[in-house]
């Protein structure tokens, strides 16, 4: 790959330029950005290569997008349009099933692989990008047979060295999971924050008694409201459900407490205990 474009030289789109370097790929970094501020410090802090625009993609061998969903449906299949016909175009959405729709019937739709690499940290912008983001997550693919097999191998090839775990789903199931493990998690943080802030309304009392598990609970509190916005939007049926059956648990809770019920509270907790072995061998932490 001689030349690559990153369009969103953010966390996630930076990171990729990060770990490109690190494994020792020769090919040149351009980035494409919509903040100038955001292109100017990708220059300065060593992501990028060079300031491009989209007249660049016509020489891509490798497009990476890492822009909001909302923005991602309008703009991928303008991205599909300029390049040439060996160049492999893959998007880092946390949506996949709109995404997907947005190109189904493009001419080009066989030089585009729908990704979403499950990492990401609660920080945005270039200077929060860094080596190593990539390793030991997994990354889902969806629709692979709709990408020709050669362009699949070139991205393919790209994931292995930088030692993510692949998985493949179709798009609505992936949009279905994705709203218990990832949506749901980061509205629970959201709405923790929302309820402690609006209940202690002297912040400094919430400083001098946060433990680790607050902050580590209200962690996701701290995301760009930009990016999850429109992933909410776009998954919007799904985040719903996810909530019902959220808000369903924690009344039953709640009625427990009131009742002084703390044998079944006993319980509850210990069979959610389980938890661990399921998420053993996770990594923990920098995790979108």
């Amino acid at each position: 790959m001689k030349s690559i474009v990153i369009i969103g030289v953010g966390l996630i789109g930076g990171s990729f330029a990060k770990d490109i370097r690190k494994h020792g790929a020769k090919s040149r970094i351009f980035g494409v950005d919509s903040s100038p501020s955001h292109l100017d410090e990708a220059l300065q802090l060593g992501l990028i290569d060079e300031i491009a625009d989209y007249g660049m993609l016509p020489d891509a061998d490798f497009v990476i997008v890492a822009i909001p969903v909302d923005v991602l449906v309008q703009e991928l299949p303008k991205i599909l349009d300029l390049v040439s016909d060996d160049c492999v175009v893959i998007d880092a959405g946390s949506t996949k099933s709109l995404v997907c729709k947005s190109v189904e019937n493009h001419p080009k739709r066989r030089n585009f692989l729908a990704c979403h690499p499950i990492a990401g940290t609660e920080f945005s912008g270039p200077s929060a990008a860094f080596e190593g983001l990539y390793d030991g997550k997994t990354n889902i693919i969806c629709e692979i047979e709709k990408t020709a097999f050669k362009l699949q191998e070139r991205a393919l090839g790209l994931f292995q060295k930088l030692n993510m775990r692949i998985r493949y789903m179709n798009p609505d199931a992936h949009d279905r999971h994705i709203a218990y493990v990832s949506h749901l998690s980061h509205i629970s943080s959201f709405m923790l924050g929302k309820t402690v802030i609006e209940k202690e309304k002297n912040e400094r009392d919430i400083f001098d008694l946060a433990g680790s598990g607050f902050e580590s609970t209200v962690r996701l509190a701290k995301s760009s409201p930009a990016m999850w916005t429109p992933i909410f939007e776009q998954n919007k049926e799904n985040v719903v459900e996810t909530l019902e059956e959220y808000i369903q648990n924690l009344t039953e809770f709640k009625q427990l407490l009131q009742h002084d019920d703390f044998n079944r509270v006993y319980q509850e907790m210990d069979n959610t205990n389980r938890i661990k072995e399921i998420l053993k061998g996770i990594p923990v932490g920098n995790t979108k």
